[in-house]
């Protein structure tokens, strides 16, 4: 036994063997950069989109214009909008007036709070709100100032800035990159994907070619050029492949319009060449991108560090052990997916669950039906990355070894006692400058 653990160490950390597996990846990763660059280049929006500009819908009358304003007083008096139910016969009504000062300067101007937001959140002196004045607009009328929204860009930046702290704080550089990975994937999504779907360019294609582009500069980019990261895109873009079939698939089958709300009805009137269908199968692959991405880059870390640990275990232990860890993933990541998605509907589950029919009928309805398909084809294609990572990976940290580990378990076993057995291992507290992250070595 100590000859075969000795010899397939050998094997598994031999040059030529090294180098085959390194040519191997590079032989897949070279058309698959290739054919994501092209169909980038082919599906690239022409400009058109910049053309299709909606005005802003507060300021579509003559003379309307916004302002920003702090509010100093909330005070509960004759509702400023009474004075045109007075003039037609009506009873004036008592509301919450906030009186705001303007931040461009002027006096406090009265404007009426809708019920709405007091039943959620009410207004407080301090508070930062955006109105409507119509002034200019609208002569006569009793309530020129109109609630629109609360301003929200400092809590919002101050939270933005915590979570970069906090994410930098605990991952360090490797957080900086995958921070700055973010930031290029979301330029992807505007500045490709978007205009894109507006010109009226092939959904299917786009959400692929987009997704693909997205994964391979983001997963380089955080994790590093390396093996590991390489045998993780390999099972991102597998389970992509996954997602983008069933997706295609359901969409048709589910017969999912995309118009159940005002939001979808307004592009179908506004842009013609957009197709909702398009923009929904486009949505389900990119909803699904970073869970996919997560269990993919955690499963092949998973064998590095298995293999690590042991360099003897043969390919099939490794892919056992691994596969255990996997399925603990595979269950956590499934609640991730559901209960994300539920949070993100909840008023409209709420509602739907209220109506008086069957749960069948309920989760199966034009309202919810899309938030189901995006759950499950979402899951389907990140339960099948795990197995099919984990054998890649499997596979290739075999073939590329783990770096320092497998040059210190062949010294070990040059140590053995004459009967050929291995002599213990003991790890080594300083790894080269090279794998200090676990990465393995660079397929270049």
């Amino acid at each position: 036994m100590g000859h075969a653990h000795g010899h397939d160490d050998v094997r598994i950390h031999d040059p030529a063997r090294r180098r085959r597996a390194r040519l191997l990846l590079t032989a897949i990763l070279i058309p698959l950069g290739l054919l994501t660059v092209i169909g980038t280049w082919f599906l690239w929006p022409s400009g058109g989109a910049d053309r299709v500009q909606l005005d802003d819908p507060y300021s579509t009358a003559a003379g309307v214009s916004m302002v920003s304003g702090e509010v100093e007083r909330v005070v509960n008096e004759t509702c400023p909008s009474s004075g045109d139910l007075e003039a037609a016969g009506g009873e004036a009504q008592q509301c919450d007036v906030a009186y705001v000062r303007p931040n461009a300067g002027g006096g406090a101007v009265p404007v009426e709070v809708p019920p709405e937001i007091l039943a959620a959140t009410g207004v407080e002196p301090g508070d930062q709100i955006r109105y409507l004045d119509l002034r200019e607009a609208v002569t006569g009328s009793a309530a020129p100032y109109i609630f629109v929204d609360f301003v929200r860009a400092a809590p919002i930046l101050l939270l933005a800035a915590a979570y970069a702290f906090v994410v930098v704080l605990v991952a360090r550089w490797r957080g900086f990159r995958a921070l700055l990975g973010l930031i290029g994937a979301y330029l992807v999504l505007a500045h490709f994907m978007i205009p894109a779907l507006v010109e009226g360019k092939p959904a299917l294609l786009v959400g692929l070619v987009g997704s693909a582009l997205i994964m391979i500069a983001v997963l380089y980019f955080a994790h590093g050029f390396t093996a590991r990261t390489t045998t993780a895109l390999l099972g991102t873009i597998f389970g992509l492949a996954v997602t983008t079939a069933l997706a295609a698939w359901a969409t048709d089958a589910v017969h999912l319009t995309g118009v159940g709300d005002d939001a979808k009805y307004t592009l179908v009137n506004q842009v013609p060449e957009l197709s909702l269908s398009g923009i929904i199968l486009c949505g389900l692959l990119v909803a699904g991108l970073g869970v996919l991405n997560d269990v993919t880059i955690t499963q092949s870390s998973a064998v590095w560090e298995l293999a690590e640990a042991n360099p003897h275990r043969s390919a099939r232990e490794l892919f056992t052990s691994a596969m255990r860890i996997g399925r603990d993933h595979i269950a956590s990541t499934v609640y991730t997916i559901a209960f994300a998605y539920a949070g993100a509907v909840l008023p409209m589950l709420i509602l739907v669950t209220l109506y008086d029919r069957a749960l069948l009928d309920t989760f199966t309805s034009g309202e919810l039906a899309e938030e189901v398909v995006r759950t499950l084809v979402g899951s389907i294609g990140l339960v099948l990355a795990i197995p099919v990572t984990t054998a890649i990976a499997t596979a290739v940290v075999k073939a590329v070894g783990t770096g320092d580990v497998g040059a210190a378990s062949r010294s070990a076993a040059t140590r053995g006692s004459s009967d050929g057995s291995v002599a213990p291992r003991r790890r080594s507290g300083r790894r080269s400058a090279a794998h200090a992250d676990g990465s393995g070595p660079p397929i270049g």
